[in-house]
């Protein structure tokens, strides 16, 4: 479905949960979130019918994503059942990684056929730092896991923080050569509840001065521009949504965990589905899609974003 712009609107984004195994600074608050219960929060069968009625709208892509997805007890099935939506062509899933040594096989065999692993450093006691606690080993078992599931496509997302990661541009970027990756570099989006101060934002821009022999290649479709160093198995893509934003080629909806519609990322507009029959989220969901915003507005060190929420609680 297009919306009123002649954007097609074909990509929904499902939180399945706000709860996550890791604390990172620029995504959730230290002491986590205030667990809701069950009745606030989607249920499987209401996720699906979601889908359902989202894929009539001509949606043909959906991405899982948290909180972490993977602490989702029913999270296997939750994929397979997306999978098996008619019309929905491609079921991805967004992970810390961490718990993927066991659940890798199982989320491929369901249908997930591509994995984006989120990691901002290659340093011990950064990662700790960064996460709060996390270990650097458990991602490498998580990326590992995740290389022998036979995933058509690993994405590994980092996010560019000034002061922190600057000056890991180039190891990074290293991983497209030592494994068949693509690594996608993000601009620290000024979310509710981050803690960063101005010279935290870091425009793409860094990344091709640190990497001067990275080529640009083709677009594939998706908000990143693409490059690739020599020898490369994976590409390096810059995600700009500060300097460069992306807005008039959104083709995105999302979904909380607690069944709420927000057609922009960063804008403070919600739409509750909770409740509804599948043919009443469908009738929603169109109204909301012609509605998008042409733009998320002003959105920089000073302009923090409207969302409201942090983005566990919307979606990473």
């Amino acid at each position: 479905m297009t919306d009123q712009y002649g954007r097609n609107i074909h990509y929904l984004r499902i939180s399945v949960t706000e709860l996550c195994n890791l604390r990172c600074r620029y995504c959730m608050p230290v002491d986590g979130v205030c667990k809701k219960s069950h009745d606030e929060m989607l249920t499987e069968d209401e996720i699906i019918d979601a889908v359902h009625a989202a894929a009539v709208l001509g949606v043909d892509k959906v991405r899982i994503t948290g909180g972490e997805p993977l602490v989702k007890r029913n999270i296997v099935s939750i994929c397979r059942r997306t999978a098996q939506v008619p019309g929905i062509r491609e079921v991805c899933l967004t992970t810390n990684g961490i718990r993927l040594p066991q659940l890798a096989a199982p989320l491929r065999e369901a249908g997930v056929r591509r994995v984006n692993l989120s990691l901002d450093t290659l340093n011990e006691e950064k990662y700790r730092y960064i996460t709060r606690w996390g270990e650097l080993s458990d991602f490498q078992a998580g990326l590992d896991a995740a290389l022998a599931a036979g995933f058509e496509k690993i994405k590994i997302n980092t996010v560019l923080i000034g002061g922190f990661n600057d000056d890991e541009i180039v190891p990074l970027a290293e991983l497209t050569r030592q494994y068949p990756v693509d690594v996608r570099f993000i601009e620290l989006m000024p979310m509710v509840g981050g803690e960063f101060s101005e010279q935290a934002y870091l425009s793409g821009e860094a990344v091709l001065k640190a990497l001067p022999e990275a080529q640009p290649v083709a677009p594939d479709g998706g908000v990143a521009r693409l490059y690739r160093l020599p020898g490369a198995l994976g590409s390096i893509g810059l995600i700009s949504p500060i300097s460069a934003h992306f807005c008039a080629g959104c083709n995105r909806l999302r979904l909380t965990a607690d069944g709420r519609l927000k057609p922009c990322l960063h804008g403070a507009a919600e739409y509750p589905i909770k409740g509804l029959t599948r043919a009443e989220m469908e009738r929603v969901m169109a109204d909301v899609i012609w509605n998008k915003p042409s733009w998320h507005g002003d959105l920089d060190a000073l302009h923090r974003s409207q969302a409201g929420r942090n983005m566990n609680q919307i979606g990473g």
